[in-house]
């Protein structure tokens, strides 16, 4: 019998340096995309597993939406 390997949280920074990405584009994701992530008392957490199926599934591709970071710039 195969032993299922435990996948071990994640935190909100380690998804940011995995995708590339900034902390305020995660956040828009999880509001306006349905990004997989959850939250754990005031901390949000994610399975990688689960980051890479939703990016596959076109989750993250920019549909043109004028999507804004911080400084107001186009992401």
């Amino acid at each position: 019998m195969k032993e299922h390997a435990i996948e071990k949280w994640v935190t909100l920074k380690e998804v940011q340096s995995y995708l590339g990405v900034g902390r305020e584009t995660i956040l828009q994701w999880i509001a306006k995309r349905n990004m997989p992530a959850y939250k754990v008392g005031r901390l949000w957490k994610f399975k990688l597993s689960e980051v890479d199926d939703w990016i596959r599934s076109g989750g993250a591709a920019d549909d043109g939406a004028n999507d804004k970071n911080d400084d107001g710039e186009t992401e």
